[in-house]
């Protein structure tokens, strides 16, 4: 039977050579588990190499971001030092100029306090020791010191020294009281004290009878005309003086008594260029005056003013374009310090992201071993 024995010997020949395929395919399957398992250690192995070596990188990276950020900061501050300094010394320059104002202007204060106090403390003094009005002016020569006292302290008090002269001598041989030295036209206008108080208390005089009072009326009259007379005759040369004079009466009440009920009197001082003031009346005399005066030195100083005023424009510009300078120096220094802020987050951020481990991972080839590769 050669056919049945045929297909057995094939049969046979085919068991035994799937028998040797199984084998080598096992032995080929644990030749491919090996080489896997080496590989992947080998992966493994480079895989710590090349964490190693990045954390070593970053390392070195972190220390030299460190060494720049360093001298970055250390040139930043001292470009900002520089500039506050300059700030700072801008502001001390107006600080102390203006504290210098400020402290002239408080000792100026506090002197002309104290010289109040002690005009206070004098004022206290003479009120202690004042005596009775009607017993100082009793006697006539001490009315005629009283009010050459009073004219000059309203004088001295108002005008200038250079614009007057107490006691002063004509060419007639006649002293006044006080010139007023006045600009042209006006000139030199001689101010004489007057006092007719003795005839002025009889008026007054409750125990006298109508008669005596009138008599005394009569007579306080012509004791002012002839006070005006005396005035008009030797205070008045022109040119020498202008074509007037000032009688001063030192009481308010006897110039409101003859001004309200003496007309006739005041006419005839008119007539003779004789102008009556009182103490309250004399300051606004000597307040005009001191303002003409005034005015004509500004007059005569003007360009000098001009000068200064050009001068202070200058200075004012000067100080506008040190004080733009300044704004410059501030803007300048606040946006040095906003791009230092914003370099400062940008390498916060970056160091937030190594320390998290968001950096991109290079890609590692892996090799596939086909079947059948030896």
């Amino acid at each position: 039977m050669p056919g049945p024995l045929l297909i057995i010997a094939s049969a046979a020949i085919l068991l035994v050579t799937m028998a040797f395929l199984v084998i080598r395919l096992s032995m080929l399957s644990t030749m491919v588990r090996e080489l896997l398992g080496h590989q992947a250690k080998s992966m493994e192995d480079k895989h710590r190499d090349m964490l190693k070596d990045l954390h070593e990188g970053l390392a070195k990276q972190g220390d030299r971001l460190s060494e720049a950020l360093g001298k970055t900061s250390e040139q930043l501050r001292g470009t900002v030092e520089s500039r506050l300094d300059q700030i700072s010394g801008h502001v001390t320059e107006r600080l102390d100029e203006g504290f210098k104002k400020t402290n002239e202007t408080f000792t100026s204060v506090m002197t002309r306090l104290a010289t109040i106090d002690e005009a206070q403390k004098k004022i206290d003094s003479l009120t202690t020791n004042m005596v009775s009005l009607q017993e100082l002016l009793g006697d006539k020569r001490s009315r005629g010191a009283f009010g050459e006292v009073q004219l000059e302290a309203l004088v001295r008090n108002i005008l200038p020294a250079a614009a007057y002269t107490m006691q002063h001598t004509l060419s007639n041989g006649s002293r006044a009281d006080c010139v007023l030295r006045l600009p042209p036209p006006t000139g030199m206008v001689a101010v004489d004290s007057k006092f007719p108080l003795e005839n002025f208390h009889r008026m007054f005089d409750r125990h006298a009878d109508e008669a005596s009072r009138a008599l005394a009326q009569k007579q306080f009259k012509a004791d002012v005309k002839k006070h005006v007379d005396d005035i008009a005759g030797k205070y008045i040369l022109p040119p020498e003086t202008c074509d007037g004079a000032v009688m001063f009466v030192p009481a308010e009440a006897v110039f409101a008594e003859i001004h309200a009920y003496h007309y006739d009197v005041v006419d005839y001082a008119m007539q003779k260029q004789v102008w009556i003031v009182s103490p309250t009346t004399l300051m606004a005399v000597l307040n005009t005056a001191r303002a003409v005066l005034k005015d004509i030195e500004t007059r005569e100083q003007v360009h000098i003013i001009k000068d200064e005023l050009s001068r202070l424009g200058k200075d004012f510009a000067r100080f506008d374009e040190r004080m733009k300078k300044l704004a410059d120096h501030i803007r300048q220094a606040n946006q040095d310090v906003e791009e230092v802020h914003v370099s400062s987050r940008k390498i916060s951020q970056r160091f937030a992201r190594i320390d998290a481990v968001e950096l991109e991972a290079p890609e590692v080839e892996t090799t596939v071993l086909e079947p059948g590769d030896g």
